[in-house]
């Protein structure tokens, strides 16, 4: 089989496609041919070993990923041969075959595409997380999301939309900022033109946001924070900026505001029950046509570091995929 593999850490460019055995199932296991991987800002980090999740050399990126069953191994109940599914993990879908564990699978349902369903697990599943089991976001209150453009700040503007959130989209630009509304923002926030605390203000008067949902760190953080009203919550999920922010705590004191980490690879192996259930609510979400899961573009696996070049460069307006084989 081919599998993009990362045999030493660095940029895209350090990538190769190599040929590899077929693996085989074990217990408990299936065996999923993978059509459609899809990539994240996180792969970028991975591949460079500046993620938290550091895999052992070699190894495949792709966390996230839609296929085929095409064998099970001894003792895998709820799954056949034939079935469609999502895989959900770290890393290692860049590759036609993955021998997986099956709580790691979430099976498709019909009518679902492998491209809308290849991108919902990490971004849509880590945002569901943050907005029901952290933040519980209650339909009526403001929503904040930085980086709103990206495939996990375009999952976090359709989202607070489902929950009965008002999501004021915050990003770099007006191009940027169009597509968070043709996503359902109710009101834009252009943080290169304009200071987003004071824009904030003007949106929410003096009651402040509710939440903010930040994936991106570096300098819009701690306005953002300070915008929180009475008992906000600021989500932490990520830095894709590269900077990680460090909060005044009497911010935080004096509004009583929560900060949440928001940790989803944790919290699937944590709660893997909530988790599967989230995923299912995904899907279900989807196939119904109420995500519209944006994809920024579909790519063969031999354009890798195109792929990952949209990523680093932050160019993404929804998610990168690549097609790793054909149906």
């Amino acid at each position: 089989m081919k599998a993009l593999m990362c045999t030493r850490l660095g940029g895209p460019e350090e990538l190769s496609i190599e040929d590899l055995p077929d693996p085989m199932p074990g217990s408990g296991e299936a065996l999923v041919r993978i059509t459609i991987a899809a990539l994240n800002f996180a792969d970028t980090l991975i591949i460079a070993g500046r993620y938290q999740v550091k895999p052992d050399l070699p190894f495949s990126p792709g966390g996230e990923a839609s296929g085929v069953i095409e064998a099970l191994g001894e003792g895998v109940e709820g799954f056949s041969v034939g079935d469609r599914v999502i895989v959900h993990a770290t890393h290692g879908n860049c590759r036609e075959r993955v021998a997986v564990e099956t709580r790691r699978l979430t099976r498709v349902p019909d009518g679902l595409s492998d491209e809308i369903a290849a991108g919902l697990t990490i971004t849509y599943g880590t945002t569901l997380h943050a907005l029901r089991d952290r933040a519980r976001i209650q339909p009526g209150e403001t929503l904040v999301v930085l980086g709103a453009s990206g495939g996990v700040g375009l999952a976090a503007v359709e989202i607070g939309k489902i929950l009965g959130a008002r999501v004021i989209a915050c990003a770099s630009s007006p191009g940027k900022l169009e597509t968070a509304r043709e996503h359902g923002a109710d009101d834009l926030v252009d943080y290169a033109a304009d200071n987003i605390r004071e824009a904030l203000r003007r949106l929410t008067g003096e009651r402040g946001v509710d939440v903010v949902y930040d994936a991106v760190g570096g300098d819009q953080a701690e306005p953002a924070l300070r915008s929180l009203g009475w008992k906000g919550r600021y989500l932490v999920i990520g830095f894709a900026a590269g900077e990680i922010p460090k909060f005044p705590l009497n911010v935080i004191m004096l509004k009583g505001v929560e900060v949440q980490g928001v940790h989803w690879g944790a919290f699937v192996e944590r709660e893997p029950g909530t988790h599967r259930a989230n995923q299912e609510q995904l899907l279900a979400w989807a196939a119904e046509g109420r995500l519209r899961a944006r994809i920024h573009g579909v790519l063969p696996l031999a354009d890798y570091e195109e792929a990952f070049g949209i990523l680093k460069r932050r160019e993404a307006r929804g998610k990168v995929l690549l097609r790793v084989s054909g149906d």
